[in-house]
């Protein structure tokens, strides 16, 4: 199972790029994670209205109960999205009516965001047990270093199997620390080619954003 190309990736039977299209136009930054799952799920609305979204939906696994980010109900089926927003410090005006001023954290831990974003990979794995269900995990994010592929040489760091630049795979056990956090180790049932998206230019430092988007597969019926 290997990812598919953005213009075909679909929300509910939508192409994700005619949602964010609508997104980074009217939402070219976000004040918080919070905030891009509402921004998304209005232009979801704004382009295929018979789509339902709903926010922290209720999710089962063995022995714990957890929430996923955005359930999106369409005639087609079923999409599950979680979201990641990782920063770097970012401030400016955005226009409108009225303009809107954004301070954005530097969230610094830039290991622990390729963690929780292919943690949410694996989760969406788990969640997607129907056949007309699959999955999307969304990183909207100006913090380049997730993007760019590790200088040449660079000494190996407690991520590096997580890394997820601009044509990295990943597939299969990914060990933390080669292995010695064992909490951290993630096995992924599927493969997944990694492809950045241009999102928006803002004024100065930081200002330019770009999204990952994994799409995930139902699991396979078993016979």
């Amino acid at each position: 199972m290997t990812t598919t190309p953005q213009d075909l990736r679909t929300i509910a039977g939508i192409t994700l790029g005619e949602v964010m299209d609508v997104l980074r136009r009217t939402r070219p930054v976000f004040h918080s994670e919070a905030d891009l799952q509402h921004g998304f799920a209005r232009a979801l609305w704004e382009v295929a209205p018979d789509v339902r979204s709903r926010l922290e939906v209720p999710q089962r696994r063995p022995g714990r109960r957890e929430h996923l980010d955005l359930l999106c109900l369409g005639p087609e089926g079923q999409t599950l999205i979680e979201f990641k927003y990782f920063t770097r410090g970012w401030g400016g005006i955005v226009p409108g009516s009225p303009n809107e001023e954004y301070q954005l954290r530097n969230h610094g831990a830039d290991d622990v965001a390729r963690l929780r974003f292919v943690e949410d990979i694996v989760r969406l794995e788990m969640f997607c047990t129907r056949h007309d269900q699959d999955g999307l995990a969304v990183l909207v994010t100006n913090f380049p270093g997730l993007w760019n592929a590790p200088k040449p040489h660079s000494r190996p760091t407690r991520d590096q199997q997580f890394r997820i630049h601009e044509g990295r795979s990943l597939n299969g056990t990914l060990l933390w620390a080669e292995g010695t956090y064992a909490d951290n180790t993630q096995h992924l049932r599927g493969s997944y080619d990694l492809t950045w998206q241009p999102y928006s230019e803002l004024p100065g430092p930081g200002g330019t954003f770009r999204y990952l988007a994994v799409p995930v597969s139902a699991a396979p019926i078993s016979s």
